[in-house]
């Protein structure tokens, strides 16, 4: 379990591209579209852990691996977008850098 973490973690708060920082008013433009694109993996997410709750309740409490996976990428993906968000990082999440 701890190497999972490790790896969460380096996917997260691993090695960032030089980024150039753009003007105050691209940024913003791009904090308001991430700030939307927050709101629907939300709303995803919301959807998957119903899913999942449904599955494990027929399936003799089993998870689902690959919507497990998903929910843990989606994680990633957000936490990348609030580093983006609040200034921690200048790299902008996906979709305009690489989904790893």
């Amino acid at each position: 379990m701890m190497q999972d973490d490790e790896k969460i973690q380096g996917r997260i708060h691993g090695e960032q591209p030089e980024m150039s920082p753009d003007n105050l008013g691209l940024r913003l433009v791009y904090m308001i579209l991430i700030a939307v694109m927050i709101s629907i993996a939300q709303t995803v997410l919301t959807v998957a852990t119903v899913l999942q709750f449904v599955i494990m309740l027929v399936n003799n409490r089993e998870p689902n691996e690959r919507l497990a996976d998903f929910g843990t990428d989606l994680g990633v993906w957000v936490a990348k977008a609030a580093r983006f968000q609040t200034a921690a990082s200048e790299v902008k999440p996906w979709p305009w850098t690489e989904l790893d």
